[in-house]
């Protein structure tokens, strides 16, 4: 997935659990929020994709657009802080979730 991923307002207003997002190259994905995670001083995402294909999460950093209407979801690239991210939502999600 590329490195921004720009919101799809209109999707996010219909109901707030789901999100379609557009990547670089005119791809949308659809995810289900599982949660937001504050970390760090810095809000990130965690979602589940609707293919059924990928078993696993997202989490992408949220980046407040120019107008407070729009927000932008920027892939992290650093390994470490991703599983510290992960390890936070797993904390406040243990025993709703099955984590591997």
């Amino acid at each position: 997935m590329s490195d921004i991923i720009e919101n799809n307002s209109e999707e996010l207003e219909e109901n707030e659990n789901y999100i379609t997002l557009t990547d670089d190259n005119g791809n949308e994905v659809s995810f289900e929020i599982l949660d937001t995670v504050e970390y760090k001083e810095r809000l990130f995402a965690v979602l589940l994709p609707f293919d059924e294909e990928d078993d696993g999460i997202v989490i992408l950093e949220i980046i407040e657009g120019d107008d407070e209407e729009f927000d932008d979801f920027v892939a992290v690239e650093d390994d470490a802080l991703l599983e510290e991210v992960y390890t936070e939502f797993k904390k406040n999600y243990k025993g709703e979730y099955e984590f591997e």
